[in-house]
Parts: structure tokens; sequence; C-alpha cells
């Protein structure tokens, strides 16, 4: 007896994947190279709560939002990470890390902070999340084992804190 098994899991993971450029990732958008980020947003929308039906299905976390009816489309998502990206970009010390998981878009580092008064640190962080509707964290530099509480923030909180938090760092 031959069994037939659904590869909507593994379509899922192709639709994430982006083309390896020569160069690396700058800005979120310089890494909106996938299916998810291309593909008429209706289709990716309903492939994605297909496989989330039926088995864990990693995402970006603007496709999470909106699913969950927090935003309205993928180019409100994009339009946050944009705002983000213009404002982190122009200023000294703040990197875009695009290695993460599957799915995932990417954060902002503040590389001051690695070095803490007592040695080094894990970095000031700015991370782009579903959980809120103002879609960003903050996750102050620290050290030692555990993970500081993500701090909820807004685009416009983060443009009206940014030098306090480079202080701070």
């Amino acid at each position: 007896m031959v069994r037939v098994e659904a590869m909507l899991g593994l379509e899922w993971s192709s639709a994430l994947e982006a083309p390896n450029p020569a160069e690396i990732a700058l800005t979120p958008a310089d890494a909106r190279r996938s299916w998810v980020n291309r593909a008429p947003e209706h289709e990716v929308l309903t492939m994605y709560r297909s496989v989330r039906d039926a088995e864990d299905a990693p995402a970006p976390w603007w496709l999470r939002a909106l699913d969950r009816g927090r935003l309205r489309s993928r180019a409100e998502g994009h339009a946050v990470e944009d705002a983000v990206s213009e404002l982190l970009s122009s200023r000294p010390g703040w990197v875009f890390v695009p290695w993460v998981d599957l799915g995932e878009v990417g954060y902002w580092e503040y590389v001051p902070s690695e070095s803490g008064v007592y040695g080094p640190a894990t970095p000031t962080t700015v991370q782009f999340t579903d959980s809120h509707r103002g879609f960003v964290h903050l996750v102050p530099a620290h050290r030692g084992a555990g993970r500081p509480e993500a701090i909820d923030f807004t685009v416009d909180d983060l443009r009206a804190q940014i030098e306090d938090i480079e202080l701070i760092a």
C-alpha cells in the first residue's frame, strides 16, 4: 500500500525562501524577494491559513498581523518596516540583521550597546512584532542568562525616544 501525504508544509517553506543575493540585505526592503512578498496578497493569505490550520507555519510578522486583522494589507506592514529603516539606517551604530528564523523579517541592533559597562552584552534591538498594534518591540541591551522583557513601541515612539535609547545603551 502506498501512502501519499500532503506537501503543503514543504510548499510553504519554499514560499518563504528568498533567492540568495550576492549582497547582504541592509534593510527589510532589501530582503523582500520571497514569494510571500511578491505574490498576490490574497493567495499568500489563503496559503498561510491552509498551512497554519494543518501545522506550524512560520511567517513574517506582517502576515500574522494581517491574518489577525491587525493590518489592512501587506503594504501597510512594509510601510512600518520602511519607516523604522529610514530612521535607524540614518543613525550611526544601527545595523540591520537579516539572519533570523525562516519567515522572519530580521531586526535592528545598536552595535555600541554590545560593550556594556561590565563587559560584553547582548545589544539593544528593535524587532517587528504582531503582538500589539504598534508593531515594534524594543529589547534593551542586557548581560547574562535570560532575556529582558520587550517594550511595546510604535514607530512614532521610537522616533521620539531614539536619542534617549542610544544614550542608555
